[in-house]
């Protein structure tokens, strides 16, 4: 989006309002019936652009070319998320810890970053924050793409951030989870692989 440097600082102002708001509803537990549910569409088919600038496709249900990353066969979580959203950046410790935990059993995350300015802000974001992670410091593990408007709206489209979308080993969504992915979603996510 293109706008005046106040234009901006208010949409992200008013995106960190936002995601506070959601945050606070999810913890008094507004969203608890609707939040998290199974969607019916499987036939995906979206292209991105790396933090780098290079070419990534997605088809699902993943087929021979499922994607640059190769997440044919694996259990993917493909997580929206943008770098000004607190519960976000809240979140990122536990799916880094369980990145490194479950990417040799057949896991991979895929975030989706939302950022208006793309690559210039996604990728010194991705590449020097550091994250404590059961006491030691970490850059995200995981592949980062740059989303877009037209990306989420395959994915269902978005109410907020974070939001994540739970595939199985086929390319089938299985979940949708609005806010932080909690332990109960961490447990399906291990069932699906076996663990």
């Amino acid at each position: 989006m293109i706008g005046t440097g106040r234009e901006r600082s208010l949409r992200t102002r008013n995106r960190s309002a936002a995601a506070l708001a959601l945050a606070v509803a999810f913890a008094a537990g507004s969203f608890s019936g609707c939040a998290r549910n199974k969607l019916t569409t499987t036939d995906i088919s979206v292209s991105f652009n790396d933090v780098a600038g290079k070419d990534v496709s997605l088809k699902l249900p993943c087929s021979n070319n499922c994607t640059a990353a190769d997440l044919k066969g694996k259990v993917v979580l493909v997580n929206f998320w943008a770098t000004w959203c607190d519960p976000c950046r809240a979140e990122i410790p536990s799916l880094i810890e369980f990145q490194k935990q479950y990417a040799d059993k057949g896991f991979t995350l895929l975030g989706i970053a939302m950022d208006d300015d793309g690559a210039k802000v996604v990728q010194p974001f991705v590449n020097k924050t550091k994250f404590d992670v059961n006491g030691a410091q970490s850059t995200m593990n995981y592949p980062i793409v740059i989303g877009s408007d037209s990306v989420a709206d395959k994915f269902g489209g978005l109410i907020g951030y974070p939001t994540s979308v739970l595939l199985t080993r086929d390319g089938k969504i299985v979940k949708r989870i609005i806010g932080p992915v909690s332990p109960e979603d961490f447990q399906q996510i291990r069932n699906l692989l076996g663990s």
